[in-house]
């Protein structure tokens, strides 16, 4: 195995593939990245045996085809402390592979390219198309209010919904929901709804942008794989029921308020400073064209602000987690914002005036 690839050419795949490697490996062929040459082609493959990312780059020069495992992050920091536009020849030479980069080599150890696991596609799949521009907005939506290492598995991910002419992406930790819908050229009929675990959203996520270019989707009994433009993008499915996210959205709010997004973000994230540490609480009290926002913390510590909204009706008091509004006007597209209410006792839904592609909803907390 010989060929001769430029520092760029090979970092940009090299950077993406590894991100995906875990530090820490019960196998220690995990901890590596496959290299694979054919023809004019080279193939970088990384895995955790649970999501598979194989990105493609072109050498400038192939002397002999072939294949090898090297470690993923030293190979990725030799090349990142290189010169900008070097020329690194990768050679194996007795077992182990070799780089050489202008007056620089470096030796690295590998491991049987046979030891390397390979995520297989299932057969009975389903194809279909959509823009990175759609999937991104859907996966940025959303994501946030995943939940990390809960005890229902089924919620650590996010459930894909694809149906006629329509996609949809729902995400819940519990104690918030997300939930964005587009249309789309898609039919899938029936309607597939799968979970894609958190470490696969988030790997898809950095392979796309707001372009209209492609993603092919195949959806297997028990993978996803995407492939866009030189990466094939594989993640297993998590294989559980998520919960009927409908019944969750409260209906029948007769507060509605309505607040320009920026300035109410800006608002809770000052009054945030003085919320307790470990609970986050902060009080909303509703006015007619006025909204208090007030916290206060164990070293008797208080923060108030005072926020001009769209609202006429009955006062409200209500207690909420204020990383969740915070996180979910940070992710809302339009200049203002709407949140209908109920009663103290009941979740927030917030939403663009008007209703958009994405709704939210927080469940309050008691202060």
């Amino acid at each position: 195995m010989r060929f001769t690839i430029t520092r760029e050419d090979l970092l940009r795949p090299l950077s993406l593939v590894a991100g995906v490697v875990e530090r820490r490996q019960t196998l220690p062929v995990l901890s590596n990245v496959l290299l694979e040459v054919r023809d004019t082609q080279l193939a970088l493959t990384g895995t955790d045996l649970e999501v598979e990312l194989i990105g493609r780059t072109t050498p400038h020069q192939v002397d002999e085809p072939g294949s090898a495992t090297v470690p993923a992050r030293k190979l990725m920091d030799i090349c990142k402390s290189l010169p900008e536009r070097t020329d690194i020849t990768f050679t194996l030479e007795e077992g182990r592979a070799v780089l050489r980069a202008g007056r620089s080599r470096f030796t690295l150890s590998t491991l049987p390219v046979a030891e390397f696991p390979n995520i297989e596609g299932s057969q009975s799949d389903t194809t279909l198309t959509l823009t990175r521009g759609t999937l991104k907005h859907l996966i940025d939506a959303t994501s946030f209010a995943m939940a990390q290492q809960d005890v229902r598995y089924y919620l650590n991910g996010m459930l894909l919904e694809f149906g006629h002419h329509l996609v949809r992406t729902v995400a819940t930790d519990g104690h918030r929901l997300a939930v964005c819908a587009r249309s789309a050229e898609v039919e899938v009929e029936p309607s597939q709804k799968l979970i894609v675990p958190r470490k696969g959203i988030l790997e898809l996520a950095r392979l796309l942008d707001g372009s209209d270019e492609p993603v092919e989707l195949t959806i297997g009994g028990t993978h996803l794989r995407a492939q866009t433009g030189d990466f094939t993008f594989t993640s297993k499915l998590v294989d559980g029921k998520f919960p009927d996210y409908e019944r969750v959205v409260p209906r029948g709010g007769d507060k509605v308020v309505i607040a320009e997004r920026g300035e109410l973000r800006q608002v809770l994230s000052r009054t945030a400073i003085l919320s307790n540490e470990k609970y986050r609480g902060v009080r909303l009290n509703l006015e007619e064209h006025n909204l208090r926002v007030t916290a206060n913390n164990p070293e008797q510590e208080e923060a108030e602000e005072n926020v001009a909204v769209e609202y006429e009706g009955d006062t409200l008091e209500v207690g909420f987690n204020v990383g969740y509004l915070v996180d979910v006007l940070g992710v809302l597209d339009a200049d203002r914002v709407q949140m209908t209410l109920s009663d103290p006792n009941s979740s927030a839904l917030l939403e663009e005036p008007g209703g958009g592609d994405a709704m939210y909803v927080v469940m309050p907390m008691r202060l």
